[in-house]
């Protein structure tokens, strides 16, 4: 396999991934990103907490998560918990910024 079909592969692995995060997240209230991983999840618990030294890291639980990640043959999982001492980004989905309106069809707003 040549680098250039490599790179093809990889391009479209990334295009299917996309596609696939488009297609869930409307059913999920938060994305959570951390320094290996981007989830999309409707329950997450994030617990800061601190080592006997007084160094500090996070233990982050979630249940029935997406995640971004092209090369993981199933990207739904039931549980996960991360365990990082990296910064760890919670935002809660509004849907309303998920809504596209329909080609043609005016904003009822203007």
């Amino acid at each position: 396999m040549s680098s250039e079909d490599l790179e093809k592969y990889e391009a479209e692995m990334e295009l299917q991934l996309y596609r696939e995060y488009r297609d869930v997240v409307g059913l999920f209230s938060y994305v959570v990103e951390t320094e290996r991983r981007f989830y999309l999840t409707n329950h997450v618990d994030l617990q800061p907490r601190s080592t006997e030294n007084g160094e500090m890291y996070f233990e982050v639980a979630m249940q029935d998560a997406w995640v971004w990640d092209m090369y993981r043959p199933a990207r739904f999982v039931k549980n996960v918990r991360v365990v990082t001492f990296k910064d760890v980004n919670v935002e809660e989905i509004t849907k309303a910024d998920l809504e596209v309106p329909a080609a043609g069809r005016p904003d009822p707003e203007e």
